[in-house]
């Protein structure tokens, strides 16, 4: 019996000890996020104006993406497919949630919950969640991000806010005062698990700081974290630190000289954040994703070079963005990935590299990249990444498979481009090539077969065409029979 005991006693030690150590040994995930950032502003896409050494040292011992595509073209669209894995058009999101979006809808203005966040996957394996900075999946309570899958969140609600808090809290009490019931959510005060605090600092320095301090709560946790980083930087409004602006003073256009100090706090921030990972042990093993949610704003000193078009667009400029791995257990670093990728491939690789499982019945969109960037392969061959942007009356449409890109911009003709070799979709390649325009066109009008109807829309405008049957006409956008035609005169 003591023999059998003894036996049992040993078994168990064994099964924990082989545990613990599968639970030391999964990654950290931080995934950082910035708005609105261009594909041309950051040193390692080439910026010849903005300086971003910080991220420029990660991403030379780590994986460069040079075709790295979000789901959409602008903000609440594109986190939506990042935090569920799926095209915003499939799960009804497709616009963007209105302002102070909580007083409207409460059952309505929210991204759906029996879509299960990625950080519900991993907060039901162990892992410490965090989110930290922009929202803007939803403000009700049962959108919040506590009720997705976020151990704790800091930040702000909304689609944005403003950035100096000694400014905005101003005109915030102001109105409060006043009995306004309508305060716009960009000088509305920042929460930290529900509850409202008195944020001092620059936000973006605020974000940066609150990311450090979680990053050591996860090593006395003694558990692996995802933290979700999403600066509000640098979207609009164009508001930077005097400090950061005078590194940029040989730029002599305001909007650009103050959207690189933006920038700049952004990488600055990220030196701190690479420093806490450092000293608490924790940079070997921790997968660190840098992107941003769209492409830059043209109008607010952006800029997306060499690529064509702006936030918003089907253009590679509206949704093609810097991005890069950084991952010394893993990955080795000094690479450069240029075949296609997706935001969408973040959630099945998160998953995967934190040893769990997706969820029966979840769907996704995109996949595990990793062994791709193992072996130097094509993770999305003979497969499609899409872009739909719904405009009042028309549909643009982006679509990639390999070398070549279809597009429609409003009521103008397909195109078909060699992206890799014209990034900046210069030439026409439609008529020389009708056959491949056709199948991919065909192929991007299936998969509007597996959209639904959204659950809200931007403007009562866009409503109302949608009620009227203007909107989406998918059958005029996609028609083959003037497809060639059109191309082969352009």
């Amino acid at each position: 019996m003591k023999s059998l005991l003894k036996t049992s006693a040993l078994f168990t030690l064994l099964f924990l000890t082989i545990s613990c150590n599968a639970q030391s040994e999964r990654p950290n995930i931080l995934l950082i996020l910035c708005d609105d950032l261009g594909y041309g502003d950051v040193g390692f896409n080439g910026s010849a104006d903005i300086i971003t050494p910080q991220m420029d040292e990660l991403a030379k011992n780590g994986i460069i993406f040079t075709s790295a595509y979000n789901a959409h073209s602008f903000c609440g669209p594109s986190r939506a497919s990042l935090m569920t894995g799926r095209y915003s058009q499939q799960i009804g999101t497709p616009f963007n949630l209105h302002s102070n979006s909580s007083k409207i809808d409460e059952d309505n203005m929210g991204i759906p919950l029996e879509e299960t966040f990625m950080s519900k996957v991993l907060q039901d394996a162990g892992y410490y969640t965090n989110v930290i900075g922009k929202w803007h999946l939803g403000a009700s309570p049962k959108f919040h991000p506590n009720n997705r899958g976020y151990d704790n969140f800091y930040g702000f609600l909304g689609g944005g806010h403003n950035y100096f808090p000694e400014i905005y809290r101003k005109t915030y009490l102001k109105q409060l005062n006043a009995g306004n019931k309508n305060i716009r959510d960009y000088i509305l005060p920042l929460e930290h698990n529900n509850k409202e605090v008195k944020e001092t600092e620059y936000i973006t320095d605020a974000l940066s700081r609150e990311a450090v301090n979680n990053i050591k709560i996860a090593k006395e946790k003694n558990e692996p974290f995802f933290m979700y980083l999403s600066y509000n930087a640098p979207h609009v409004p164009l508001e930077a630190k005097e400090d950061d602006m005078q590194v940029f003073n040989d730029i002599k256009d305001k909007d650009r000289r103050t959207y690189a100090g933006m920038v700049y706090a952004v990488d600055r921030g990220i030196g701190n954040i690479v420093k806490a990972l450092k000293e608490t042990g924790q940079f070997e093993n921790t997968l660190i994703v840098f992107f941003s949610d769209n492409g830059g704003n043209m109008d607010h000193g952006a800029s997306n070079y060499p690529l064509k078009g702006s936030k918003g667009d089907a253009w590679e400029g509206g949704y093609r963005t810097p991005m890069f791995f950084h991952w010394p257990n893993k990955l080795k670093g000094g690479q450069q990935f240029n075949h296609p990728v997706s935001a969408l491939d973040l959630y099945p690789t998160f998953i995967n590299i934190a040893k769990t499982k997706v969820p029966k019945n979840k769907k996704l969109s995109g996949k595990n990249i990793i062994p791709h960037l193992i072996a130097g392969t094509e993770p999305h061959k003979d497969e499609m990444l899409y872009l739909m942007r719904y405009r009042h009356g028309h549909v643009d449409v982006g679509a990639r498979k390999g070398d070549w890109k279809i597009t429609r911009v409003g009521n103008e003709p397909w195109r078909l481009t060699n992206i890799t070799n014209d990034k900046g979709e210069k030439k026409n390649s439609g008529g020389k090539y009708p056959e491949r325009l056709k199948s991919m066109t065909e192929e991007a009008h299936n998969w509007t077969k597996t959209f639904v109807k959204p659950l809200w829309y931007y403007s009562a405008k866009d409503e109302e065409l949608w009620e009227a049957g203007r909107m989406p006409q998918y059958n005029e956008t996609f028609e083959v029979s003037k497809l060639i035609q059109s191309a082969s005169k352009h």
